[in-house]
Parts: C-alpha cells; structure tokens; sequence
C-alpha cells in the first residue's frame, strides 16, 4: 500500500504564551516544551507518524471523506503531543485533563488553544490517545530520531552527530501496581471480585437464592484482620492456619456461588440492560479469577498449613497481572521485587538506543546481551564499536560474539584475575568509569520518567508506556543538548 497523503489543513491560531517573570522552574519547562516542538517540526518525526497512522486507517476505511481525514489528522497530532507532556509532567489522565484545561503552556504545545476557545481532551479521550498507537511504530520512531541525529544533526540543531559506536548496557526491576503478594491476600481479592461481580448481576434482575453478597465482604474481612493481629500472639501459627482454613471455606463458598450466577449471566443476558459486550466483559473478569483459584488456595494451603516453600515459578502473584515474575536483586531496599525487568543501552551522550521489557521470567544479563547487538545493528547498521556492561553480561559466548562482530568488549569480567589484566588498558577503564553512569540514567527513567512503577494494565500495555517513556526521554536529553548549544554560542556572543 502506498505511504498515505497527509491533507494540507490550516492549524488554529494559538493564544499568544503569557509572560511569567520571576519563577525560573516555569520558564525552565516553557524552554524545554518549546524545543521538543520544534524537535517534532524539524526532524519530521511528527509528520511521519501521522502518515502512518493514516496509512492504516484508511486502509479500514479507504471512503473516507477529507473531512474525515482532516479529524483524524488534528486527533493523531493531539495524540502525540498530549503523550509527549504527560509522560514528561508524569500525570495521570484525570490531572493531566485538569492541567491542561488551565495551563496555557500546554495548550499552545498539545495544539488546544485557538483564538477563540479552548478544546481541552477529558480523561477518557487521554487515554484513547495514549493507546493510539501500538509499541511497533513508536519503537520504530525512537530508531529514526537517533539515527537522523547520527547522520544530519544540523536537522535537529545540535553541536555535534550523536554516537552510535558505543554502547552502555545495565538492566533493573520495573514493579507492577500490585500490592504484596501475600497468599492469604490473594484469597481476599478473588472474595471482592467475585462478590463485586455477582452484586452487579443480581442487580440486573438476576437472581439466586443466597446470603446478602455485603455479608461475605464483612466477613472477609474479619478474617484479615484476624489474620495480621495473628502475627503477634504466642501461638501465632495455630491461629493462622486456623484462620486460613476459615478464610478458604468462605472462599469455596463464594466460588460456588459466583459460578452458579456465571451461568444464569450467560444463559438469560439477554433479560438484562446491558449489552452482548458489556455482559462479556463481566464473564471475562470472574472467569479470570475462577480459572486461577484453586491455584490460589493450593498455594496458601502448601505455605501456611503445611509450611512448604513454593518455587518462584509455580508462584501466582496476581489475579489480574499475569506476565509479573519475582525478582531476586539483592539489594539493599530491594532485595526481592515483583514485575518485570527492564533493558537498557544509552550512548555516551545520555540517549537510550535500545531497550527491552522482559515478559517472561527474566534471564540472565549474559543472554541479553546478543539480543541488543542483534537490534541495534538492524536499527542503525553496523556502527557498533565499543561496548561495556557489568561483570553480569560477562560470558565466554559473549566474549567470542564480540569479538566475531569487531565489537570493542568492555564488559566488567567475572575473574578477578582477567579484571585485573584487563584494567591495564586505558579504553577499557575509560568505558567503565563511563558505564556508572549508566546506573544514574536507570534511576532517572525508572524513579522519574516512570514514577517508580507502572500502573498500565497488562504487558502490551506497559510496553508500549515503557516505548512512550523512551521516546519522551529522548526528546528530552535532546532538548537539553540544544539548550546547551545555545548558552555556548551567547557566551562567545557576550
């Protein structure tokens, strides 16, 4: 299919910027907002992700009117640049909605304001917008700014090309928005859920002879409290396994009736008020807890009654984030965490040039290291000269692809005897003092950009956050290159 034809439209006439003396943190943000969007002018990376996108939405709809075309191009632009400040501000929707509604700043960089009135998003259009695209495309966007920043900086004004020859790798722990994953909680959220979900049906009309739903959520929760102040008794193992076997025969009871109102659900849907979709959506969530229960309980059961360990992973962490593992770091803080590990590569210049959100259970840092030489090279071409990671991604696999590919190895060794030949050499100590820095750059897009954790929904989803981080990043170190440009050419000016 051909690249589709962006329709020419005039931008509304934005409200002239207000003059803000006086608060150096404001004029900071307004700076660095304004040179992201000539960043999205300049280089094109605005443009082309609209072509994309048009591309593909005519393809579903190839009689579109221009009118239509001229709608969906002012909401893709919209899109990008309201994703763009909100990661960058780290908002969530319904703060963002309320932010921008009163922010002149943001109106005039998410394209908002007009003369006169001002079209501000709601919390539910932000989060179409931040679903807009797939992980793909975005992914693919960060590889053609860097790229073109190597090959014609001039495009993106900075002082000098940006490098592609070497590489910093490091990895870390992005924690899911779960709570602790404590057995006997996990029994508490399938009670809530499966309650929450049969109170919904019987107000529909359907109904089946049981106890007040409101009773089994009262009495849950007497069982949890029961359950913690166990802990501080003398004989706090009989009182737990005691309350655990209370709390695992009202869980089988809720079961029980939350399948039997499963079924009348799916049976006489159509006597309710709500649609064939809604309807799906309610059997979906209690079959997602009723599939994974029994596993639940055994594993309370094997923990707290018999006293046996489970292994990491046979382990359910969550009813509703599957793809979250346990992650033994070993840290001070954080010796133990829960979610998924997260890649990273940057060049000497702060820029992240390839990453990766791990879903499975996460490998070894040895085994990372050929998958990112692999996209790298297929990113940027065979550029790759230099390379330094931890004595983690150090291997003799690793050492011998390297040295096959003419990549420099400056990968920390695991012998103490090849770490102390090696610090002989000046590059090699030249790429590891570097190479702690990487350690700051993972705390700036871990603990800033991301907020410590994701709160996404589901792995696509927090891939495609971690993708839209990347990108906002990026945007950003590039931003403070050009500042940096611009007090070096006013102090040779003065």
């Amino acid at each position: 299919m051909p690249d589709a034809i962006i329709i020419p439209f005039e931008l509304p006439l934005p409200q002239v910027l207000p003059t803000i003396e006086g608060n150096v943190d404001y004029r900071d943000l307004r700076d660095q907002l304004l040179r992201i969007d000539q960043l999205l002018l300049t280089s094109g990376l605005e443009t082309r992700l609209i072509a994309q996108d048009l591309q593909g939405w005519l393809g579903r709809r190839p009689h579109a009117s221009a009118r239509a075309q001229q709608n969906r191009q002012r909401h893709c632009r919209r899109a990008l640049r309201c994703n763009i400040a909100r990661h960058l501000l780290q908002e969530d929707y319904r703060r963002f909605a309320a932010h921008a509604a009163d922010s002149p700043l943001l109106q005039y960089f998410c394209g908002l304001s007009e003369v006169d009135r001002v079209q501000v998003p709601s919390k539910s259009t932000l989060q179409r917008y931040a679903l807009w695209w797939p992980e793909e495309p975005v992914h693919r966007l960060v590889e053609q700014v860097l790229l073109q920043g190597a090959t014609a900086p001039n495009r993106l004004a900075l002082p000098e090309p940006l490098d592609l020859e070497s590489a910093f790798l490091d990895t870390t722990c992005i924690a899911a928005n779960i709570h602790y994953p404590v057995d006997w909680v996990l029994l508490r959220d399938a009670t809530r859920t499966l309650v929450k979900a049969v109170q919904l049906i019987r107000d529909q009309g359907l109904k089946h002879r049981m106890e007040e739903p409101k009773s089994f959520l009262r009495r849950i929760n007497q069982l949890c409290i029961q359950m913690t102040h166990a802990t501080r008794r003398d004989d706090r193992q009989r009182q737990r396994k005691k309350t655990l076997r209370q709390m695992d025969h009202l869980v089988g009871v809720v079961r029980n009736h939350a399948r039997r109102y499963r079924d009348l659900l799916a049976e006489r849907w159509a006597q309710t008020q709500w649609t064939e979709a809604q309807t799906q959506q309610v059997l979906r969530r209690m079959d997602q807890v009723l599939d994974q229960l029994p596993q639940a309980r055994r594993q309370a059961r094997e923990r707290i009654l018999r006293g046996q360990a489970v292994a990491n992973a046979d382990k359910l962490l969550s009813f509703y984030e599957p793809d979250v593992h346990v992650i033994v770091r070993g840290k001070a803080g954080a010796e133990v965490e829960f979610g998924n590990v997260l890649f990273l590569a940057e060049n000497p210049q702060g820029l992240i040039i390839d990453w990766e959100l791990i879903r499975r259970i996460a490998p070894a840092d040895s085994v990372l290291l050929p998958r990112s030489v692999g996209r790298m090279e297929q990113a940027y071409g065979a550029v790759l000269k230099a390379l330094a990671a931890d004595r983690g991604f150090d291997s003799q696999l690793n050492r011998t692809g390297l040295a096959l590919e003419g990549v420099y190895n400056g990968i920390c060794p695991r012998d103490p005897q090849q770490l102390e030949q090696r610090g002989r050499s000046y590059k090699f100590r030249r790429l590891q003092r570097r190479r702690a820095q990487t350690e700051g750059r993972l705390g700036i897009v871990k603990n800033v950009f991301l907020g410590g954790r994701l709160r996404s929904k589901g792995f696509a989803h927090r891939d495609l956050a971690v993708t839209w981080t990347v990108l906002v990043h990026n945007l950003w170190v590039l931003a403070r290159l050009q500042r940096r440009t611009a007090e070096q050419a006013q102090r040779l000016a003065a």
